[in-house]
């Protein structure tokens, strides 16, 4: 049975991506996202201008006038959560931890798919899989998806996402829109990365919070590994240390760029304490331009 404490919490979120669901999102996601292709829905009298393609024969030698055939967009599409609950998400300097913020994305993509009439699935991965939704319309589904992210306990700490891209490979059989969130601390995934966006349409999305690839000179510091346990003691306030870790930093996230790029995944950087809608706004809008 789900608590009153859990309902509330799945309400609060609900509540809080509304707005922006109603607003913005709905319309912009339609755009963007296309269906499957054109459905025939019915035929009419032909009119001056009609493609003569549309022509349906058949109907025009029965009645003895021309008529076409009508098509609409085949809507109905099918979105993938994939969410990474390693123990790195259980981090954050800002309000809120890096999963909590990434729970609130997925929320709001997954409100905005089922006002479009789109199923929803989700895909809670460690370095393991931990929890397979599947594809489903409706709110009451969506709500669910939402419960199972804020309540998931994970059973492992690292990070495999290699693992969760090959999964939805297997279980997915149709073409969908997979929306990847994770702070991507792993290596070694672009070959399963791009396979899955042949068949799928990936969207990167990373959550990172500033302290990740900032330190302070405040002195001695503490640093642990939160996926392997691993502690290290360094002084914060030399600066060759700090320029050294600045350097690791840029290139970790050149790397993730340039790999992005090259598998032609779309890329979403959110930062912990900034709002999360202007960097999806700005993707919506960008990747509308492009599909014109």
């Amino acid at each position: 049975m789900i608590s009153k404490e859990v309902l509330k919490k799945v309400r609060r979120i609900e509540i809080s991506t509304r707005g922006l669901v109603n607003d913005v999102f709905s319309g912009q996601y339609h755009s963007v996202f296309k269906g499957r292709g054109m459905d025939f829905s019915e035929v009419r009298e032909y009119q001056f201008g009609d493609d003569i393609r549309t022509i349906d024969w058949n109907v025009t030698a029965r009645t003895g006038h021309p008529f076409v055939k009508v098509f609409e967009e085949e809507r109905e599409l099918t979105v993938m959560l994939l969410v990474d609950v390693s123990s790195s998400n259980d981090f954050g300097t800002a309000e809120r931890m890096k999963g909590e913020i990434a729970v609130e994305i997925c929320a709001l993509l997954a409100f905005s798919a089922i006002k479009n009439n789109d199923k929803v699935g989700l895909i809670i991965f460690s370095d393991q899989i931990e929890k397979f939704v599947p594809p489903r319309k409706g709110r009451q589904h969506v709500l669910r998806v939402i419960r199972e992210l804020l309540y998931h306990q994970p059973q492992n700490t690292g990070t495999d996402i290699g693992l969760a891209l090959e999964y939805v490979n297997r279980v997915v059989r149709r073409h969908s829109v997979t929306f990847l969130v994770s702070d991507f601390f792993d290596e070694g995934f672009e070959r399963a990365l791009r396979v899955a966006n042949r068949r799928h349409d990936v969207i990167a999305i990373r959550v990172s919070d500033r302290r990740e690839v900032e330190i302070p000179p405040v002195g001695l510091i503490e640093l642990e590994d939160t996926e392997t346990g691993e502690r290290l003691l360094l002084n914060s306030s030399d600066t060759g240390f700090r320029n050294l870790y600045n350097e690791e930093v840029g290139k970790v996230n050149s790397r993730l760029e340039k790999m992005f790029k090259s598998t032609k995944v779309d890329y979403i950087q959110i930062w912990a304490d900034q709002p999360y809608d202007a960097p999806l706004i700005r993707f919506f809008k960008e990747r509308g331009r492009r599909i014109r």
